[in-house]
């Protein structure tokens, strides 16, 4: 089936400009080509080919990095949405961490998180995106377990071997996901973890986490492979980070909510939870805009390119990711009235996050009805889950295991469910002439015929939740052993805003409750 949003872009005038001056002008391509006495010789049509080349390479690079910028702010997104959906006296401790893991994951991922995750690409069977040139400075050795790569060796501290701007782009790009990933479980350990054991966390997320999987599905690891090696589809694809993201931020969340454990006053004596209400709900709903708006780059961005090839797909995206924002949004709200006789605020946020999550694997694979059915589906599933944690003692403060834990791992199967096979031919390395017998076929999910799709989107899914909660649950443990992760009782009574920050986030205000019972905050 051809790709409906695959049209091919850019004139020999604004590639051979943004080529810079030693290529040709756009006058002599112009002259070159009505020129019927001297045909171009091959040295002049590779110039010419130069020129067009360089210029898409210059507006991806441009497209990516704008893109980028945009997901860094998503970074304020969170921090509103965290914060509202916690008490206030512990809102300057839980702004901070929002705001630190932004410093601390951007070194960790510069001293050692994108050498891991993709120094090997461009020496990879998948070889690195032809958008930013190939990035074939990124051809270090692949470190394996038999055939299955699981880290790449180049890249450390973007050393002069990596100088190059469009490794540069790759770089700042993948570093604002990373955040991404890392501030996830500062949402579900909220209100009882100790700062300084926040700050050790940090580097293990940005230089083990989530490069390691990262690899695996996008440095051209074991995962992506899956489809070359095994036969199965197109390996583990995950367009913009369902699981590669979110995913593993949920269940590095999940494991670290565990070893906390609950907050003080959260479960009653015979295990009953009590609701713990967030203090400042307009705060999270102006937070879950932002992160909206931030989606914008976070999807489309995921191209790295607006020119070239199939890239003016960001158009399907951005309206697929705003459709299934849409579809989560409506159905959490829905099914809280229905459950409780309300119309949740909270819920409804988280909703429309489950929305985005859920569609940021598949967006660029799947129709408009699909990216509603997938939202749909994730706002349901997030208000299911969230209950689902709380009955069986997982206190998350604001819902973000099911927001992008398990929404997370559904956007990932949803992949090999909906995909219809209008885009991603070659992903991966395979069928870029013919896949399932049709020229120009991409990524195909069960209901469009190929149950390969389907089985190698279930590895990744179980490989995700076992590699992000596994090494997180091991890291908090060994952790706990030389540093104490939870600040006292009396501190956390008392918030945590004064013992560890040493200042209110409101600091007119006076706190009259101790324990400051509440509700469930999403």
């Amino acid at each position: 089936m051809p790709d409906p949003g695959g049209t091919g872009t850019g004139t020999a005038a604004n590639a051979a400009n943004a080529a810079g001056a030693s290529a040709f002008t756009a006058d002599e391509l112009k002259t070159l080509a009505q020129n019927k006495d001297k045909p171009a010789t091959n040295a002049d049509l590779l110039k010419a080919l130069d020129a067009v080349g360089q210029g898409h390479i210059a507006i991806n690079i441009v497209w990516t990095l704008v893109t980028g910028f945009l997901v860094m702010f998503m970074q304020a997104g969170f921090a509103m949405v965290e914060t509202g959906f916690c008490r206030a006296k512990n809102a300057a401790h839980v702004i901070m961490t929002n705001f630190m893991i932004y410093p601390i994951g951007m070194l960790g991922y510069w001293i050692a998180g994108f050498a891991i995750m993709f120094g090997s690409i461009a020496a990879s069977k998948i070889g690195g995106p032809a958008s930013l040139g190939g990035l074939s400075v990124l051809n270090g050795h692949e470190i394996k377990i038999g055939n299955f790569g699981i880290m790449g060796t180049k890249g450390f501290f973007l050393g002069p071997d990596v100088y190059d701007v469009a490794v540069y782009t790759m770089f700042l790009f993948q570093m604002v996901f990373m955040d991404t990933t890392a501030t996830i479980p500062t949402g579900a350990m909220a209100e009882r973890w100790r700062f300084a054991a926040f700050m050790v966390y940090g580097f293990f997320v940005s230089i083990i986490a989530y490069p390691i999987y990262g690899h695996l599905v996008w440095g051209g690891g074991g995962l992506a492979m899956l489809g070359q090696n095994l036969g199965l589809g197109h390996g583990t694809v995950d367009f913009a980070g369902s699981s590669v993201v979110h995913a593993v931020g949920g269940f590095v969340a999940l494991a670290g909510a565990m070893i906390l454990g609950p907050r003080i006053g959260k479960y009653s004596a015979d295990g009953k939870p009590n609701a713990i209400p967030g203090h400042h709900i307009p705060m999270a709903i102006i937070g879950t805009f932002i992160l909206a708006f931030g989606w914008f780059g976070f999807n489309p961005g995921s191209t790295l390119g607006a020119v070239g090839g199939g890239n003016l797909r960001i158009g399907i995206i951005a309206t697929n990711t705003m459709l299934a924002s849409a579809g989560g949004a409506l159905s959490a709200i829905l099914m809280m009235k229905a459950k409780f006789g309300k119309f949740d605020p909270s819920m409804a946020a988280n909703g429309m996050l489950a929305g985005l999550v859920a569609i940021t694997a598949p967006c660029a694979f799947v129709t408009a009805w699909s990216a509603v059915v997938i939202g749909l589906i994730a706002g349901v599933l997030v208000v299911a889950s969230v209950f689902f944690w709380e009955r069986h003692g997982v206190d998350d403060p604001v819902g973000a295991v099911s927001v992008h834990g398990v929404c997370g791992i559904f956007g990932l199967l949803s992949v090999g469910v909906f995909a219809d096979g209008t885009y991603g031919a070659g992903w991966n390395g395979v069928g870029a002439d013919k896949y399932l017998g049709v020229a120009g076929r991409g990524v195909t999910g069960l209901l469009y015929g190929d149950w390969r799709q389907f089985a190698a989107q279930a590895i990744g899914a179980v490989v995700c939740m076992a590699w992000a909660f596994g090494s997180a649950y091991a890291f908090f443990r060994l952790q706990s052993l030389f540093m104490r992760l939870r600040p006292t009782p009396e501190e956390e009574l008392q918030g945590l805003d004064l013992p560890e920050m040493g200042a209110f986030a409101y600091p007119d205000f006076q706190q009259l409750d101790a324990t400051s019972p509440g509700g469930h905050a999403g």
